[in-house]
């Protein structure tokens, strides 16, 4: 599945923890040249050496930090610099933060909003053009289960990966002519850093799938065309399952799961 962009160049946001990791380990185990992007650079740098000794790829490191506004062309920017043309564009940074809505800070809520939303819609916007020139080219955007359904105390991230959502079903339509795949991956659970750095109450996490795990599921629906993927079958259960009831219904289920408790 990964040979698909074998040779080729992938840019990953958010490569240097979690999904994101795992999906710049995924896509170098199949021959893709990567450009790892994300704040800590240490880390990046770890792995793109790590990647580039294993697998014999190219790996470049872009340092950059998503909640500002000018991150999105400084990446593309270096791209440009390097000649690299970019076959396929991972959407994977963002983070949530548990609380309720007055409880947490305005800017927090801001940067969440910025990075989860703005800067997918942003980097889509610079890289699908040379995409179309090509006639060729791929864009993963990593959403969440959290798509199908308000989720109280965690409110914002879950609108957040709504706009993922429907921004990646939408342009997969519309990029279908050119021969250009979208898909948006939709995790549960997964082992990660994230519910730490949201502050997620181990109460609210349940059942946990392996970022590997996620991360093959998502390169397999975006290689397989289609437009989004729930990774577990019970995930795509519960988030199948809750059209047949009331809206309001789930999302009181989904408050006495995320309350704080006292």
């Amino acid at each position: 599945m990964t040979s698909e962009w074998k040779g080729k160049w992938a840019v990953v946001t958010g490569a240097s923890a979690g999904i994101g990791k795992a999906l710049a380990e995924e896509l170098a185990a199949g021959g893709t040249n990567l450009l790892l992007t994300a704040r800590r650079r240490d880390r990046l740098d770890e792995l793109a050496n790590r990647l580039r000794a294993k697998f014999q790829i190219q790996s470049e490191v872009f340092e950059a930090d998503l909640a500002k506004p000018s991150a999105p062309q400084e990446i593309f920017h270096f791209t440009q610099e390097k000649g690299i043309a970019v076959d396929l564009l991972v959407n994977n940074a963002g983070f949530g933060q548990f609380g309720e809505l007055t409880t947490v800070k305005t800017q927090r809520l801001l940067d969440m909003v910025q990075v989860n939303c703005t800067a997918v819609l942003h980097l889509t916007r610079l890289f699908l053009p040379p995409m179309v020139a090509r006639r060729r080219g791929d864009v993963l955007i990593v959403a969440s289960t959290a798509s199908f359904q308000a989720v109280p105390y965690i409110s914002t991230y879950a609108a957040t990966k709504v706009f993922d959502l429907y921004l990646a079903e939408g342009l997969a339509e519309e990029m279908k002519p050119f021969g250009i795949r979208v898909c948006a991956l939709c995790p549960g659970t997964t082992e990660s850093e994230f519910h730490e750095v949201a502050g997620h109450p181990s109460h609210s996490k349940g059942r946990q799938e392996t970022a590997e795990k996620v991360a093959k599921t998502g390169l397999r629906a975006l290689a397989a065309g289609k437009s989004y993927v729930i990774s577990g079958l019970g995930n795509y259960l519960g988030a199948h399952g809750e059209r047949l009831v009331p809206r309001r219904f789930v999302t009181r289920v989904a408050a006495s799961l995320f309350r704080p408790k006292t």
